[in-house]
């Protein structure tokens, strides 16, 4: 408040007795008469001026804008229950400022975005948790066992459970080095085209030597002299100079076919060591041959493909003609369905198992007649191999899927999708491909090679990355089989020794069961010879 409003507030009394002992001119300045500014100073009419408030040249009275207002708001807020009190309802979170519209409008939100119907009676405390758009509390993490996200474990485990499965992941898998076996193989002949070794699913070892064939017992260590050539006089069988040209254990584990170089084809009984049948249709040695069930596919240096039923009489069902020169590989497929042939003449058929079928009017026919009943074309024709094509190995855990192997003017190997003809992928090995072996507890590929290192690859499929590299023949490898239980490979070479490698890893969480090389320095194989120094004879 300025002087002059003082001075007018003053009780009347006090103003009487300032107005009687001041002079005139302060009389007139403290009444405030029109007049009371005449004679008086500059400066006093300056201060004067300064101190008397002015008087606006607005309305001084608000004016709202309706269109800005909530109505509804301002109606809920006069209407709600205010008998609490103003520090209690501060203190309280239940009791939240929410208009008629913004209520009405969190519930459309809640019922159409986030899946949430409350009912009438549902109180916002029994909702469920986390019904909101923007959750800035720490939310818990998911169980490691929920169901409904498979991997969702594994992102949001607590670090308890992440360390934990750390043990748990596969540890790295040593591939040893040096052969578990050494065995000495004598008169083993050395020919690619030939296929002169095969494991059983009894775990018993064929290899044939020369004009004889010598079954190896891998569990006891016993050997056996299967057959030989020419009979019992030795100089006859020198004189005939036929020999054994190729062995396949048919999947009972009982029966061995064996090829001889005069084109017939013998099946034999293991355990009785006894002759049960013998097969003829080729004009020329038999090198290459694979069981499907009851029928026995026979590959020939005539070019020829002959599936033999060894229940009939008249046993030869199918005649394939493809390839130009002999025929050195045949694999038949885990599903029976297809049969991949390789050839001399660079050329790898697959073959329909179905179309090669005779028909059911042909049961009737003759012979020759039923060989040209069956006659079928081939599925693919594949010419990308630069070389003979011997190894085949088709894939354990992929269906249609097969890997084939060149010879010294290729050194590939290729994977085929069978079911296109198309090659997925090729891989330069610097070396002759003899042989293919798949693994059957893991993506890998086994390949035993010839000139000029002589050696064995281990692959990874499917980036076919080179895990490992085995050497110890001094010779190319013509020849690999595989234990039953998966983890042994047996390796034949021209250096006439027969090797054994711990090549593929066994059967995840348990110990082999269905056999391969027992022990390591001891045990059933160390029974009465040497392991290096045992010739099989």
């Amino acid at each position: 408040m300025d002087k002059f409003t003082m001075i007018i507030e003053t009780p009347p009394r006090a103003v009487g007795s300032t107005i009687a002992t001041g002079s005139s001119h302060q009389k007139r300045h403290a009444l405030g008469t029109p007049n009371a500014d005449r004679g008086t100073p500059a400066s006093a009419k300056r201060a004067l001026k300064l101190s008397t408030p002015r008087t606006p040249s607005q309305a001084d009275r608000f004016i709202p804008n309706r269109g800005a207002m909530d109505l509804d708001m301002a109606r809920f807020n006069m209407a709600r229950d205010v008998s609490t009190s103003s520090g209690a309802r501060e203190n309280s979170t239940s009791h939240e400022v929410t208009s008629p519209n913004a209520a009405q409008y969190r519930k459309q939100l809640a019922e159409n975005l986030l899946r949430d119907s409350p009912s009438a009676n549902t109180t916002p405390s029994a909702r469920p948790r986390g019904a909101k758009i923007l959750s800035f509390k720490p939310a818990r993490s998911p169980s490691a066992d929920s169901s409904d996200f498979p991997t969702r474990g594994a992102l949001f485990s607590p670090a308890d459970s992440a360390c934990a499965s750390v043990g748990k992941r596969k540890a790295f898998r040593y591939v040893p080095q040096a052969a578990e076996r050494i065995l000495d193989a004598p008169d083993l002949v050395d020919d690619y085209y030939l296929n002169l070794l095969a494991w059983s699913s009894s775990n018993v070892v064929a290899l044939a030597l020369g004009a004889s064939v010598y079954l190896w017992d891998a569990a006891t260590g016993g050997i056996e002299e299967l057959l030989h050539v020419g009979g019992d006089d030795a100089d006859e069988a020198a004189g005939s100079g036929e020999y054994v040209s190729s062995v396949a254990w048919a999947a009972d584990g009982k029966h061995l076919a064996v090829g001889l170089s005069g084109s017939e084809v013998q099946v034999w009984d293991s355990q009785r060591l006894k002759q049960v049948r013998a097969l003829k249709g080729h004009a020329g040695r038999v090198g290459a041959m694979d069981w499907n069930g009851a029928t026995l596919s026979t590959g020939g240096r005539d070019g020829a493909i002959l599936n033999h039923d060894v229940r009939m009489r008249h046993h030869v069902t199918a005649r394939l003609t493809g390839h130009e020169l002999e025929v050195c590989g045949l694999k038949w497929s885990p599903s029976g369905r297809q049969l991949a042939s390789g050839g001399n003449d660079n050329l790898l058929h697959i073959w329909d198992a179905a179309a090669m079928a005779p028909a059911a009017a042909a049961s009737a026919l003759s012979s020759s007649a039923r060989v040209a009943s069956g006659n079928a074309p081939w599925l693919h024709r594949l010419d990308q191999h630069q070389a003979a094509v011997k190894a085949l190995a088709w894939c354990p855990f992929q269906a249609n899927l097969l890997a084939s192997g060149g010879g010294s003017a290729d050194r590939t190997i290729k994977l085929w999708n069978t079911q296109t003809g198309a090659c997925e992928r090729s891989v330069d090995t610097e070396s002759q491909v003899c042989a293919l072996q798949w693994s059957q507890h893991d993506r890998e590929l086994l390949s035993s090679h010839g000139y000029s290192r002589n050696q064995l690859c281990l692959w990874r499929y499917p980036s076919m990355t080179k895990v490992a590299e085995l050497h110890g023949h001094s010779a190319r490898v013509l020849h690999l089989a595989q234990s039953p239980d998966g983890a042994t490979v047996a390796s034949a070479a021209a250096d006439e020794t027969l090797r054994f490698w711990k090549a593929f890893g066994g059967p995840k969480g348990e110990e082999s069961s269905k056999g391969g090389c027992k022990g390591s320095g001891s045990g059933s194989l160390e029974r009465g010879f040497s392991s290096r120094s045992m010739s099989i004879r």
